[in-house]
């Protein structure tokens, strides 16, 4: 009994070994992982905890190693889709009263950041009113909760799992998966993806409110800049605050560049003027 358990212990190591050679330094690119996360139902009961241990100490430290928000949401994209190997990717943010598109694995540049639904509506909505996953393995488009958005092909794909992110009790966001071809999602798969919904909710909501205030810091600074060049403008043209504004709104115009640069030009003309005059009779 004892050789039989040692045998089997031996035979599971070997497995591990040959599925992932590093898993004592997880640090795989996502083809890696994906080869690493399919393999999965090959492995014996135990080296699957271990597995899925391991799977959730890399998203761990490949997102606390992120930089802002828009990195942090690539990586949960990245992993996610190693995870469960899938045709499309996206991770809505929830922001206000909107769930708003923040990233996808395929490119959509002109969707991303700008395609927004309610809580509530289409597929998305319901699961982050509800806080809970869905799964719709073909015919996604006639489910009834499904809603069709003309800029994304994806939504003609057949199968279709949306999970809820969580940041203590609360949604801060979707992550969908879509197969074009009817696909059957595990219920380990499901219970995985929701499990770093869990891991990466409070993680995406930090990062979007670390934007929130770099945001409001930069708005901040641009408003005391563009205070200042107005006022250099009154002084040495003779304009009202109105007119100062104008004439720096019309520059960024033609000059296609923001107000703020168009105010530092203003105020690093007036400080190298000031150090040409040096100082004022005393």
């Amino acid at each position: 009994m004892q050789q039989a358990s040692e045998k089997m212990q031996r035979a599971t190591e070997s497995q591990k070994e040959f599925l992932y050679p590093n898993h004592h330094n997880l640090e795989l690119d996502g083809l890696e992982w994906a080869a690493y996360c399919r393999n999965m139902d090959s492995l014996s009961a135990s080296a699957v905890e271990d597995l899925q241990v391991d799977i959730l100490h890399e998203i761990g430290n490949r997102l606390a190693n992120a930089g802002g928000f828009h990195e942090v949401l690539a990586r949960v994209v990245e992993f996610v889709s190693a995870l469960v190997k899938c045709d499309s990717c996206l991770v809505y943010v929830l922001e206000e009263d909107d769930l708003v598109l923040r990233a996808s694995k395929n490119p959509h540049p002109d969707v991303v950041d700008r395609l927004k639904l309610r809580v509530g509506e289409g597929i998305t909505g319901w699961v982050a009113e509800h806080k809970e996953a869905v799964a719709v393995s073909e015919n996604a488009a006639q489910d009834p909760r499904f809603r069709f958005f003309h800029e994304l092909p994806e939504d003609s794909y057949e199968a279709f799992l949306s999970v809820p992110l969580l940041c203590r009790g609360r949604v801060v966001g979707v992550i969908n998966l879509q197969h074009r071809m009817p696909h059957v999602y595990k219920r380990r798969q499901i219970r995985l993806i929701s499990a770093v919904g869990f891991l990466v909710g409070a993680e995406i909501e930090l990062a979007r409110l670390e934007e929130v205030n770099s945001n409001l810091s930069e708005q901040l600074q641009t408003r005391k800049v563009v205070e200042r060049a107005k006022g250099i403008l009154q002084r040495d043209f003779g304009l009202s605050e109105e007119q100062a504004y104008l004439a720096l709104q019309r520059q960024s115009r033609q000059k296609r560049k923001t107000m703020k640069e168009i105010a530092d030009a203003i105020v690093l003309g007036d400080e190298v003027k000031g150090h040409v005059r040096g100082p004022g009779p005393s």
